[in-house]
């Protein structure tokens, strides 16, 4: 039965997470220019962005640098980086803009990591 229940709300294919991902993350490096957020923020959204992109790029194809195994531990870590940086960045700048940003994409990548098949066609 846990094993219907694991697999039953993981709906997602990894191709579909990578696109996803790929068109996620040029908004999150956008977002400071759109909502005027302050050097730290908008440093914070090009990193987070950054890595949403690397990590996305690693999916298709067999010569992966980051193995499968470990991209949705590495999707986690993002989500929980992308929190944690929003609400720090909230308390210390009093600006909750970009902490509310923030959060949202880090709940967004839990549901989204939380969502996927991490497993591909065989022979792909």
């Amino acid at each position: 039965m846990v094993n219907f229940q694991m697999t039953l709300f993981r709906n997602i294919p990894l191709s579909i997470h990578a696109g996803i991902e790929t068109l996620a993350a040029p908004f999150v490096m956008a977002a400071p220019f759109i909502f005027g957020f302050e050097a730290p923020a908008t440093i914070t959204c090009f990193l987070i962005g950054g890595l949403l992109l690397y990590l996305a790029l690693q999916i298709p194809g067999p010569q992966r640098t980051v193995p499968l195994s470990a991209h949705a531990f590495y999707d986690y870590a993002l989500a929980a980086f992308a929190a944690s940086a929003g609400l720090v960045t909230g308390v210390i700048t009093g600006d909750w803009t970009p902490a509310i940003l923030l959060v949202g994409i880090g709940v967004a990548q839990v549901a989204l990591t939380a969502s996927t098949r991490f497993s591909v066609p065989h022979g792909a």
